[in-house]
C-alpha cells in the first residue's frame, strides 16, 4: 500500500487569477486551434470542444449545428453503419467503437463507408492491457486514422498509449462526470484538473494531445481545463437536456425534462444489452434535466464565456490560455445564496 500526499485539484477547487490584458473586446479572441497529429499526421483546424459520445449527446443532430462551429460531435457507438449518412464533414465528427471484435469489423466497415479522419476507442478503464492492444491493432490497420482513445488519469499510461499504442488523443477522466459513480462504486479515480494538468504535461512532450473529458458543469468549467493543459474539452452534461439530445422528453408539474444517464447506467445497459451482467455494477446513475431547448444558445453561452476567460487574461488566442493562466487555490468559488434559495 502507498499514499501519495501531494493534494489532488478538481475545477472547484481553483479559479484563474485575472491579469492585465490588452484585449479590447471578446471579439478579439481566437478561438480556433490548429493541430497535427503525432500519429496520423493529419491537420486539424477548428474550437477544440468535443461532444460526448454518450447517446443522449453525441447524435446526428448534434452534429448538424455543433459542425457549423467548427466544433466535434463524438457519434455514439449505436448507430448502425447504414444509419450513418455520406455527406458527414469528417473534420468535425468521430465514430466511436469498443474493443470487441465487432467494434473492428464496425469500424473497417465505417472506413469503407465513410473514410473518416478520427475514431475514439472508448472504455471505462484505460488501464486493461486488452484495451492496449486493440488500439495498437487498430493503429496498425488504420494509419491514417486519428486515434482518440482512453480513459486515463495518469501521466506514465498517457506516454505508454502514444509511444506504444499509437494514439494521437488521449481522453483524460475517470468519474468525473456528473452522470458516473465509479468513484463510488469503485473508490478509483482522480480530480480532474490535476488529472489534465499532469497528463498534459506528459502528452505534450512526447508530441501528443489529451481531451478532458468530464467534470464540466460550466462555461468556466471549459477555459480552466484549457489552462490546465487540455487540447480538446470534451462534454456531456452542458450538451445534455436540449432538441438536439437524445433522451426521453418528459414533462412534471408544469415543466419539461430530458432524460440523461451514464453509459454504464442501468437505464443504459437494459436499452443497449437486454440488462446489466451478473458480474458487473452499475457505475452510471439517471437524471432528469431542465429542457433547455436549442443547443446553438447553449453553444453561443460556451463560447463567449470562454473568450471572456480569454479577455481577462490577455490570452489573444485560445492556445495562449496555458501560459497567461495562474491558478488559485480557493475554499470558495461562488457566493451561492440565491442558489440555495431556489
Amino acid at each position: 500500500m502507498k499514499i501519495i500526499e501531494d493534494i489532488k485539484l478538481d475545477f472547484k477547487d481553483v479559479l484563474i487569477r485575472p491579469k492585465r490584458s490588452e484585449l479590447g473586446s471578446r471579439n478579439d479572441v481566437d478561438l480556433e486551434r490548429e493541430i497535427v497529429f503525432r500519429h496520423s499526421g493529419l491537420k486539424w483546424k477548428g474550437i477544440p470542444i468535443i461532444a460526448s459520445n454518450m447517446d443522449t449527446v453525441g447524435t446526428f443532430e448534434m452534429y448538424k449545428v455543433l459542425s457549423k462551429y467548427k466544433i466535434i460531435t463524438c457519434l455514439h457507438k449505436f448507430y448502425e453503419v447504414e444509419e450513418y449518412p455520406e455527406d458527414l464533414d469528417p473534420d468535425y465528427y468521430m465514430v466511436s467503437i469498443g474493443i470487441k471484435e465487432e467494434d473492428y469489423q464496425k469500424l473497417k466497415l465505417l472506413v469503407k463507408k465513410l473514410n473518416p479522419k478520427f475514431v475514439c476507442i472508448d472504455v471505462a478503464n484505460g488501464y486493461s492491457a486488452i484495451f492496449h492492444e486493440f488500439v495498437k491493432r487498430i493503429r496498425t490497420e488504420f494509419t491514417h486514422l486519428t486515434i482518440c482513445a482512453g480513459n486515463v488519469v495518469t501521466n506514465e499510461i498517457v506516454e505508454e498509449l502514444i509511444i506504444n499504442c499509437g494514439v494521437d488523443i488521449v481522453k483524460v477522466g475517470i468519474g468525473s462526470s456528473g452522470v458516473c459513480t465509479t468513484r463510488v462504486q469503485t473508490g478509483v479515480g482522480m480530480p480532474q484538473l490535476s488529472a489534465v494538468i499532469e497528463c498534459s504535461d506528459a502528452a505534450h512532450g512526447l508530441g501528443g494531445q489529451i481531451v478532458s473529458d468530464g467534470g464540466i458543469t460550466c462555461a468556466g468549467d471549459l477555459g480552466k481545463a484549457f489552462g490546465a493543459g487540455a487540447d480538446f474539452v470534451m462534454c456531456g452534461s452542458l450538451f445534455a437536456g436540449h432538441d438536439e439530445s437524445g433522451g426521453e422528453l418528459i414533462e412534471e408539474n408544469g415543466k419539461k425534462y430530458k432524460i440523461f444517464y451514464g453509459m454504464s447506467s442501468d437505464t443504459a445497459m437494459k436499452k443497449h444489452y437486454g440488462g446489466m451482467a451478473d458480474y458487473r455494477s452499475s457505475e452510471g446513475r439517471t437524471v432528469k434535466v431542465l429542457y433547455k431547448g436549442a443547443i446553438e444558445n447553449t453553444v453561443k453561452n460556451i463560447l463567449g464565456g470562454i473568450r471572456s476567460t480569454c479577455t481577462y487574461i490577455g490570452a489573444r488566442k485560445l492556445k495562449d490560455i496555458p501560459k497567461c493562466c495562474t491558478f488559485l487555490k480557493v475554499n470558495r468559488q461562488i457566493n451561492d445564496f440565491f442558489i440555495s434559495q431556489v
